[in-house]
């Protein structure tokens, strides 16, 4: 059997929790590798609904769930969450959960850099959820981080410490705010430390052991490839690299372990925040989209921007993160549109190009070309075979594959987690 690695596979939000939830209630084991709480999924079982922004999506089943080092850790936001989660009635417990004791911890001096920046940023904004994600990323790399190990070691923290402070409080008198209150800080760490630590444990040794006695681990990555610090549309990008190949390094296992990798691809395309995106529709199409598909982010509640399937852009996604198949959700969104719209490529500055530049003005200076195609007037909502699908929208489905060169392994029809039309099983190797 094989392992599989989910990504999002556009600027993210393309359902991802549902599948993630649909491919969990199969697995051994499923593993965050990159992100913080800033990514959110949206689970429906049954009559119960669970909004999840840092742990994995198997924790509602009861599947070991499995924080990796790649991820940034608020512990603050974690103790919420797990509170919420047992409110609602899942259980969860050292058995169940764990986080890798190397993940870097989000402090509240990173969230208050990150207002402060995107505040004074002005038209400059990047969109951020004003969580510490990357000021915290950015401590990482800089080598000044603390990490949920430090959390048992908190008396012996003054070098970091003073590394740490001595950046920060530099760049709060850039915006006229005091220094970092060190002891308040210590405090805080101290009185959360207990309840992060009860999970604290090198994880990579957890999933090598879970991987030899041959369980399925499902490696679930956060925002989308565009988003990809490397590969997205930067600057307008989140902090961590989301492509699939994080999933060896963002886990501690080797590359060879992540397995089938699904992409998630909604069936039009979203994006949060700002940014280029070559297809948006500000009209009445762009609002009925937004509509139908209640179109508002999990974490922030924030109004997606809305557009016609980019097969350019979900083309090069693919490739970049070596899409084995994709799982194309929200289908039933375009239930009843006399005509559809796909991006097929792009002019810039006179010229035809099949792929998406790099540079920034480039990106926002693209042109979409469309290829046009008949709509159907029946409903996908709820299919769960190709018989149920109407031929116009099977079509559409045939096309869109064909353009980003790239099979599809399952469709989804709805929220409901047994509402997915499965072509292909990511879990057989």
């Amino acid at each position: 059997m094989a392992n599989v690695t989910v990504i999002g596979a556009q600027w993210g939000d393309e359902g991802k929790g549902k599948i993630v939830d649909w491919l969990a209630s199969r697995a051994d084991a499923v593993v965050r590798f990159q992100g913080g709480h800033n990514a959110g999924h949206t689970l429906v079982v049954g009559e119960q609904v669970y909004k999840l922004s840092l742990l994995p999506s198997g924790i509602v089943t009861g599947t070991l769930s499995i924080i990796g080092n790649g991820v940034v850790l608020d512990p603050w936001a974690l103790k919420a969450e797990i509170e919420k989660l047992s409110g609602q009635g899942v259980e969860i417990n050292a058995d169940n959960f764990a986080i890798a004791d190397n993940c870097p911890l989000i402090l509240p001096m990173h969230r208050d850099l990150d207002g402060l920046r995107e505040t004074a940023a002005g038209a400059g904004k990047i969109g951020t959820t004003g969580r510490g994600i990357g000021p915290a990323y950015e401590d990482k790399v800089g080598r000044r981080a603390i990490r949920v190990c430090d959390l048992a070691h908190l008396d012996a923290l003054d070098a970091q410490l003073d590394r740490l402070c001595a950046h920060h409080d530099a760049l709060r008198a850039g915006f006229g705010q005091p220094p970092v209150d060190r002891e308040a800080m210590l405090a805080e760490l101290r009185e959360i430390a207990p309840f992060v630590l009860q999970f604290a444990q090198p994880v990579w040794k957890r999933l090598n052991a879970v991987r030899k006695a041959g369980a399925r681990i499902l490696f679930e990555g956060a925002q989308g490839v565009l988003l990809d610090v490397d590969h997205g549309t930067y600057p307008f990008v989140t902090s961590s690299n989301t492509v699939s190949g994080t999933a060896a390094s963002g886990s501690g296992l080797g590359p060879a372990a992540t397995g089938f990798v699904l992409g998630i691809v909604k069936a039009y395309t979203t994006r949060v925040g700002s940014g280029p995106f070559p297809t948006e529709l500000e009209d009445e199409v762009g609002q009925r989209l937004g509509e139908r598909g209640h179109e508002f982010g999990t974490v922030t509640g924030r109004k997606r921007r809305c557009g016609w399937f980019d097969a350019v852009l979900t083309r090069q996604s693919c490739a970049i993160s070596g899409v084995t198949g994709i799982a194309l959700t929200k289908l039933d969104v375009l239930d009843g549109f006399d005509k559809v719209k796909i991006c097929i490529g792009y002019r810039l500055n006179g010229k035809v190009i099949d792929y998406f530049p790099s540079h920034a003005a480039d990106q926002a200076a693209v042109e979409p070309i469309y290829e046009e195609m008949d709509g159907w007037q029946g409903t996908t909502a709820g299919a769960r075979s190709w018989a149920d699908l109407p031929a116009q929208a099977i079509k559409y489905i045939q096309r869109v594959q064909e353009l980003i060169e790239t099979p599809v392994a399952l469709v989804s029809t709805s929220p409901e987690r047994e509402d997915t039309i499965l072509v292909r099983d990511p879990f057989v190797d």
